[in-house]
C-alpha cells in the first residue's frame, strides 16, 4: 500500500514562510544613496541604526560613503599635475672686456672622507680629484 504524506508527523498541512521587507537586488538611485550618506554624516548618527532605517546592509551603507568620498576627491582633484614651473635665469649682458672672479678666501667644496679633510677649489680637474679621493678610501680600509 503506497501512502504519502506531505510531513513527518502525517498531519497533512505544509510549511509556508512568508518573507517580509525588501527584496534582493534593490535599485537604488542616486539620490537615495545621497540622503542615506547624509544621514550617516549627521552627529552622533550610527551608520548601523541608518542602514536599519532604510532597510539596507550597513556594509553596503560604508561601500556608498566609500565611492562617493573617491567621487569627491577625484572631482576636486586638479586636471593636471602642479607643478612648478622651472625658469631659467636670464644671464646678465655681456661686457666687452671679461670680468675676473673675485678671490675666494675659502674652498666651494669641502669632503670629510676616512678622517681626511679635503678642500677642493673652484675650477679642480676631475680626474684629479677622482685620484685623490680614491687613494683616501684605500688608505683608510
Amino acid at each position: 500500500m503506497d501512502s504519502v504524506n506531505d510531513d513527518a508527523s502525517g498531519v497533512g498541512y505544509r510549511r509556508i514562510e512568508v518573507l517580509t521587507g525588501p527584496g534582493r537586488r534593490r535599485r537604488w538611485s542616486d539620490d537615495d544613496k545621497a540622503r542615506i550618506i547624509a544621514e550617516t554624516a549627521q552627529p552622533g548618527a550610527v551608520v548601523t541604526e541608518v542602514a536599519r532605517r532604510w532597510q539596507v546592509s550597513p556594509q553596503q551603507v560604508f561601500d556608498w560613503r566609500r565611492q562617493a568620498r573617491k567621487a569627491l576627491a577625484a572631482a576636486t582633484a586638479p586636471a593636471e599635475p602642479a607643478f612648478v614651473p622651472i625658469v631659467a635665469e636670464t644671464p646678465p649682458p655681456s661686457s666687452p672686456e671679461p670680468v675676473a672672479a673675485p678671490a675666494r678666501a675659502t674652498p666651494a667644496i669641502e669632503i670629510k672622507l676616512a678622517g681626511a679633510v679635503l678642500r677642493v677649489a673652484p675650477g679642480t680637474d676631475g680626474e684629479l680629484l677622482t685620484t685623490v679621493l680614491r687613494a683616501i678610501r684605500a688608505s683608510a680600509a
